[in-house]
């Protein structure tokens, strides 16, 4: 984890103790938003709701379950825990303004290293114009674990639930799918390589996409913007963290309804499907059921299939029926066959191509 900063001196972290800590992470932090009125530095900090509805969100991020240190820089770690949790407010149409962040480290840590985090963090705060306003540093005796809580703002009538698809509405998702699974994949499989053999190098230059899909990946704030430009509010939306197959599903079950894809609809990238094709992995496959890619999926009616045109990368993949029909899967045969989830589990930590093979 220090590996890129082995020529330089360390700092224990208890040369600086909690405070000292807090206070060398947080000293130049500059306020972005009004609605900001106190950020670090207090028992709490202040946010003015101005008459909106306020989300938050938060998530856990551990060591060994959520990232490896053996091919994940601790700057793209802090970029990447920030950048999955304003996904999850795009995914309720609304706009992140604060975040909180919280660490446990264990003394293997430098200051240089935690640093290295805070760097990302503070990066993709900046990319995206959120204010940290607070949180907390513990000691930990197994690694390093990332809490991040993000508030975020909406009105009443733009707030988007995944309970509310309806019928007939069109399912949409931005972007491309499948890209950050392959990309742990080949990341996976360098590091067995290097494990075996240390002198062997990674082969990793021909796959600087999708690597950059898992290692860095990108909240899409911008549909979020692109759909208020063209006046649609989508009936339903969520982030595809477990992958397409699960979201939609969870979309479904919430809203008491069936749903119909398309696989010739998916969006993949030609380096997705040609690295799947590689490892033996169907490309649709990876793209339902490897999740990570941060992309947004989302019902609207049927009235806003024009402007929903005007929004450049954004792909109708299916519609919504009645719950009775199920949720089915057309294939590139025609064949309609039963929607199921096998993505990541955080808890099995296991591959959703090892459960295809078994099931």
């Amino acid at each position: 984890m220090d590996n890129i900063l082995e020529n330089k001196e360390k700092t224990p972290l208890t040369a600086l103790g909690e405070f000292g800590l807090i206070n060398h992470l947080t000293k130049d932090i500059t306020i972005k938003n009004k609605s900001t009125i106190l950020g670090v530095g207090d028992d709490a900090a202040i946010v003015d709701g101005k008459q909106q509805c306020m989300v938050v969100s938060t998530d856990l991020l551990v060591e060994g379950i959520h990232f490896d240190l053996h091919y994940s820089p601790l700057k793209h770690i802090g970029y990447k825990a920030i950048a999955s949790n304003l996904s999850d407010i795009a995914a309720m149409n609304a706009k992140a303004e604060q975040v909180l962040v919280s660490i446990a480290v264990s003394n293997r840590f430098s200051v240089e290293a935690i640093d290295e985090l805070y760097s990302g963090i503070y990066a993709c705060c900046e990319k995206y114009g959120v204010d940290l306003v607070g949180g907390d540093t513990t000691s930990s005796v197994s690694g390093l674990f990332i809490s991040i809580t993000v508030l975020g703002y909406t009105t009443k009538r733009k707030i988007t639930r995944r309970s509310t698809a309806k019928e007939n509405d069109l399912i949409c998702v931005s972007g491309d799918l499948g890209a950050a699974y392959m990309g742990l994949l080949v990341l996976e499989r360098e590091k067995k390589v290097f494990l075996e053999n240390p002198e062997i190098q990674p082969e990793l230059d021909a796959h600087s996409y999708i690597l950059e899909r898992q290692l860095k990946p990108e909240p899409r704030l911008d549909i979020v913007d692109e759909l208020k430009r063209c006046e649609i509010v989508p009936t339903s939306m969520i982030d595809i963290s477990d992958g397409l197959a699960s979201e939609i599903l969870h979309i479904c079950e919430q809203s008491g309804k069936g749903c119909v894809l398309y696989e010739n609809k998916i969006p993949i990238d030609t380096k997705t499907y040609t690295t799947a094709l590689e490892f033996g992995i169907l490309p649709s496959i990876a793209a339902l059921n490897g999740g990570e890619d941060y992309e947004l999926l989302f019902t609207i009616k049927q009235k806003d299939y024009e402007n929903i045109q005007e929004i450049a990368n954004v792909t109708i993949i299916g519609y919504i029926r009645d719950k009775a029909s199920g949720c089915s899967l057309i294939t590139y045969d025609n064949k309609a066959i039963s929607l199921t989830a096998q993505g990541w589990d955080a808890y099995l930590k296991e591959k959703p191509e090892k459960r295809e093979k078994r099931e």
